[in-house]
């Protein structure tokens, strides 16, 4: 049995409509809603089959009825003073959750059986299979008795990035036999030391509240150890979350079952106890109906890493059936981040100003910036443990693939109509064409198109369906991104109103004069490139000078090469130059005063360029983008309103990219509507792809999750004259067929 206390999802007003009470069912996910009075009385339970019943006598029915006349006005129930083994007695198959009642009839919580995969909530937070580690900064009596050191404590928490600050209560007249003004003299060495510590260090009930209340005011959750029957009433008194049972407690069933009545949810620790104590304490924990965590430890100071024992989690999540966490007394920070690789949801560590203060506690704590590396690494690691299941290669991955893998091609020139025999394959790097795994179904095939001597083979050339260009009908200027070599061909087949030249480094150096017979019919844009000569990554607002001076002069030879193209595009007047301007870090995030900086180090460079005839537009960024076969991050262009706010200030347009700004919606849980009404008004130039998730960039329209068609009308009222290329990665391969996938696609959805 589980008896929560967080019951808003299964409470609904008896007046409210049955839709109310139908769409609260299906959020709940448990079959059921409770009817309550404005008073918060208990007046009705109804479930799917009250519902069904209620429909099939009724010949009308209307689904904005209160919701108390379909209910059962006589639901089962239970107070919440009763025994738990009674509350258990009255679940069943058919009783599935039983509402607990006050004295005053309100229901205040709600019983149900225990199953695998519950969620035990403290605070805001949920601790659970799916869910973050919770972390908690254990002050203790790391205050050494002082309030001020204290709030110092809690401030060094917040600033790094704990969920949690938790604190210790005794009464040590009730705590120790010869109370708290005994002299202790007749105990072990070890109990006189910790005596002396508590005795002149313990900060009395209501100062220890006020620190409840600033931690809390501060964004912490609290939680605090309490080591007697006192302590527990006054935390409870108090109005407490949730309570720590230290180790030394384990075997201490009156307060284990003290605890374990007011129903919140219980933090174990399992230190200095044998594994039948824990299995005892385990079935009195599951009796009594209370949620609860098992919290690995060690109860030395420190603990030697050999007596650490992590491989024990695993057992500690068999005997509890439940959710288990590691706390921690090694010095250093790396056995956490072990622990959490081993399945801990809870990872509690001490916290200190200063390791030389006296008490055993500080000499296993970690300083303030130790503590803020831990969060930062738990959360690094959270990433990386990923999801179970079948392996899927990371976006990172599938780039690397192309660039470095092998690929089948062509050994000699083959024609339409050719059977591939094996000796017309031979296999090369890079991997942008069919694996070389596949080559016993290319041999055999019948080419439907021609392939000269070193081109790759193709997925589609093991498919019977064939995907080309034509010509498309758009209601905005539309083009697609090409190379020297290959515009020609792209021309051959299809009608764009312009081309984008996304050029490499290597290109600007090319003779492009020797690509053209003479001027086109067409309009003019140019992608910068990202990276130069010797991993230079273009940056308008790196810290560096030496940086940014170079990133200056090469965005100009950009700007130059433009003007020289120009007379080659008749409708060209002010053609556009799409580039990332830059905003990245290598290891983290910049915080806002950074950010603000960069900005200011941005519009300086970009008032040093010399742009008279082209427009040079700001691409809108990902968090999280791919150079160099790694990841790094970006902060500028990625939020919405400081993106809107640069470009309104220093008159900069924007290339939108989709699927870019997609994926920092979905990091940073951002409304994407929202995202397309504060930059849609400063857009000249659409990058259009889909996005998945927080780095599947790039993809296929309609294999994401943008809604394109709802995307074309937000920008059709806010941006109606901007151009647009399908920017699909990799969509040059086979002679372009992920561009004419998508703008096929895009066609019939209306663009």
């Amino acid at each position: 049995m589980l008896i929560e206390r967080r019951i808003a999802g299964f409470l609904i007003r008896s007046d409210a409509t049955l839709r109310e009470a139908l769409l609260c069912i299906d959020a709940n996910k448990s079959g059921l809603v409770f009817c309550v009075n404005d008073g918060g009385l208990l007046e009705g339970v109804l479930t799917d089959g009250d519902f069904r019943r209620w429909l099939l006598a009724h010949s009308s029915v209307s689904m904005d009825a209160p919701v108390i006349e379909a209910a059962n006005r006589h639901p089962a129930q239970a107070a919440m003073a009763d025994a738990a083994d009674l509350i258990a007695g009255r679940l069943s198959d058919v009783i599935r959750m039983l509402p607990l009642l006050d004295a005053s009839g309100r229901v205040v919580a709600v019983a149900r059986r225990r199953t695998p995969g519950d969620v035990i909530w403290i605070g805001g937070h949920a601790i659970g299979a799916e869910t973050p580690c919770f972390v908690i900064a254990e002050v203790g009596i790391n205050h050494n008795g002082s309030p001020a050191r204290a709030r110092q404590l809690v401030d060094a928490a917040v600033a790094a990035g704990a969920d949690c600050v938790k604190f210790q209560m005794r009464n040590l007249n009730a705590l120790y036999r010869s109370g708290a003004s005994g002299s202790a003299t007749a105990e072990d060495l070890g109990a006189q030391y910790t005596l002396s510590l508590l005795t002149r260090f313990e900060l009395p009930p209501p100062v220890m509240f006020e620190l409840f209340d600033y931690a809390r005011a501060r964004g912490l959750t609290v939680l605090c150890t309490p080591w007697d029957p006192d302590s527990l009433a006054a935390l409870e008194d108090y109005g407490m979350e949730g309570y720590k049972i230290a180790s030394a407690d384990l075997t201490n069933h009156d307060l284990i079952l003290r605890a374990s009545r007011t129903y919140k949810p219980l933090l174990v620790s399992t230190g200095m106890s044998s594994d039948a104590e824990i299995v005892e304490t385990v079935a009195l924990l599951r009796r009594s109906g209370t949620p609860y965590v098992l919290l690995h430890c060690n109860s030395t100071y420190p603990a030697p890493f050999k007596e650490v024992q992590l491989k024990y989690l695993h057992r500690l999540r068999e005997i509890g059936q439940c959710e288990v966490g590691y706390s921690g007394h090694e010095r250093g920070f790396h056995v956490p981040l072990a622990a959490l690789a081993c399945g801990a949801k809870v990872i509690e560590k001490h916290i200190t100003l200063d390791r030389a203060l006296e008490g055993s506690d500080h000499k296993v704590s970690l300083l303030p910036d130790e503590f803020r590396q831990m969060v930062e690494m738990i959360r690094q690691v959270e990433e990386s443990l990923g999801q179970e299941g079948v392996r899927r290669m990371s976006q990172g991955e599938v780039m690397n693939r192309a660039n470095l893998a092998k690929s089948l091609i062509a050994a000699r020139a083959l024609r339409v109509g050719d059977r591939v025999t094996d000796d017309a394959i031979m296999v090369r790097s890079p991997g942008r064409g069919l694996q070389p795994n596949r080559r016993s179904e290319l041999v055999g095939r019948t080419l439907r198109r021609d392939i000269a001597a070193g081109d790759f083979f193709y997925p589609s050339d093991l498919s019977e369906a064939t995907v080309g260009a034509r010509a498309y009908q758009f209601r905005r200027p539309w083009g697609v991104t090409v190379r020297w070599h290959d515009y020609r061909q792209i021309l051959a087949k299809t009608n764009p109103d312009f081309l984008e030249f996304h050029l490499s480094f290597k290109d600007m150096d090319e003779p492009f004069e020797s690509f053209f017979d003479g001027p086109l019919d067409l309009d003019l844009k140019v992608h910068s490139p990202d990276t130069f000569a010797g991993d230079h990554l273009l940056d308008l607002s790196n810290e560096s000078a030496t940086h940014r001076d170079r990133s200056v002069a090469e965005l100009q030879r950009v700007v130059d090469l433009t003007r020289a193209l120009k007379p080659y595009f008749r409708r060209a007047t002010r053609p556009v130059i799409i580039a990332s301007l830059g905003g990245f870090s290598t290891t983290s995030l910049l915080d806002p005063d950074a950010v603000r900086r960069r900005y200011d180090l941005m519009a300086d460079s970009l008032a040093r360029l010399e742009a008279d005839g082209v427009e040079i537009v700001g691409q809108t960024l990902p968090p999280f983008p791919w150079y160099f076969g790694g990841q790094l991050f970006l902060n500028l262009f990625v939020a919405p309103h400081d993106t809107a706010a640069f470009c309104a200030q220093h008159r900069l347009r924007l290339c939108f990219d989709l699927s870019h700004s997609k994926l920092a919606c979905t990091h940073f849980k951002w409304s994407f509507k929202e995202f397309i009404d504060a930059v849609g008004p400063h857009t000249a130039h659409l990058h259009i792809a889909d996005a998945k998730g927080v780095d599947g960039e790039g993809l296929q329209v309609g294999d994401g999750e943008i809604d394109l068609p709802a995307v074309r009308d937000q920008l059709d009222r806010l941006c109606p004259a901007a151009s647009f290329i399908p920017e699909i990665w990799q969509g040059h391969k086979n002679e372009g067929e992920g561009f004419w996938i998508a703008l096929d696609r895009l066609e019939k959805m209306g663009w």
